[in-house]
């Protein structure tokens, strides 16, 4: 099989990785990277299990092709936290028990973190909009919502701080 370079920012890291051009990101996360937390769900697009942040914005990984993100810089799950503490929305989903079975999380922290990006003062249903792509068949959303809402508190309050600094 003939394999084409692959050159991207993942989580921060330079990577070069040789594919098969076929290949799409979530494959190639997965596959040849080794980052196991994006997750396969549908492979249609419809679930949000596989969302990653590409360029800052949300995408699903299962619809693009790997070799569209040649230059790209690329975020997962994985790459939220930072120098081993996590990232705010991770212990806001831990504290309101926004997980259950664990499987939809990663795409819904991703897609959560975009929006915080964007908006650090989301209402509801702004959240509830931006979620409303990843689909969760254990939490029945509230949980998710108020740990995405707390962590933009907690954002927020330490944005403060540092102004204050």
């Amino acid at each position: 099989m003939r394999t084409v370079p692959l050159a991207l920012r993942v989580n921060g890291e330079a990577v070069e990785v040789s594919i098969a051009s076929h290949k799409t990101l979530l494959e190639v996360l997965r596959e040849d990277l080794r980052l196991t937390g994006t997750k396969h769900g549908c492979e249609l697009g419809e679930c949000g299990a596989c969302a990653v942040l590409l360029d800052g914005k949300p995408v699903l990984s299962c619809l693009v092709l790997a070799l569209e993100c040649d230059g790209a810089e690329v975020v997962t799950v994985e790459g939220l936290a930072h120098e081993a503490r996590l990232d705010p929305l991770q212990e806001a989903f831990a504290d309101y028990g926004a997980t259950q079975c664990g499987y939809c999380t990663p795409g819904f922290l991703v897609t959560a973190k975009a929006l915080l990006d964007e908006k650090p003062h989301a209402t509801r249903g702004e959240i509830s909009a931006a979620l409303s792509g990843n689909l969760c068949r254990c939490t029945g959303y509230i949980q998710i919502f108020e740990a995405v809402e707390q962590a933009a508190a907690k954002i927020a309050d330490a944005r403060e701080d540092e102004v204050e600094r």
